[in-house]
């Protein structure tokens, strides 16, 4: 029977580590730490529960690009298969990541902004029709049969 697959978002602690075999495959590992939350009723709020260590490994193209991307602090997002569980961390083989836009926002080398973009928006709230304002449509309201 395969392993399970598992999504895991958590935050990358610690440094990014890329070696390579000796047939040239990269091989990147990391730690994570999720946080599950749980809701509190008595409090009326979200509570943090113990947080839950993974110790991940990537390969090949993945794990380059891992090494390029991540660093410490940076919330992901991935999805892999649970190898083993030692010494209260689990191992956890990536087949997939990506950045966490929770917290962030991200450029690709293909949505790099231009030169000539507008500037990001200020804390005050530019002008209907300007660049940085929502579109016209963001104020109307929506048809009777939405959702």
């Amino acid at each position: 029977m395969p392993p399970s697959v598992t999504h895991v978002s958590g935050t990358v602690t610690g440094d990014v580590e890329v070696r390579f075999t000796q047939d040239g495959i990269a091989v990147c590992r990391f730690r994570l730490t999720e946080t599950p939350t749980q809701w509190d009723t008595a409090a009326n709020r979200w509570r943090d529960l113990e947080p839950i260590g993974y110790i991940c490994t990537t390969w090949r193209d993945l794990a380059t690009n891992a090494a390029e991307s991540l660093t410490d602090g940076t919330s992901i997002l991935t999805k892999g298969r649970i190898t083993k569980i030692k010494n209260n961390s689990i191992h956890l083989s990536v087949d997939d990541l990506g950045i966490s836009l929770h917290k962030r926002i991200t450029y690709t080398e293909t949505s790099l902004p231009s030169p000539i973009a507008a500037p990001p928006p200020t804390t005050t709230s530019p002008a209907p029709g300007q660049p940085g304002s929502p579109p016209q449509w963001w104020e109307q309201q929506p048809a009777s049969n939405w959702s």
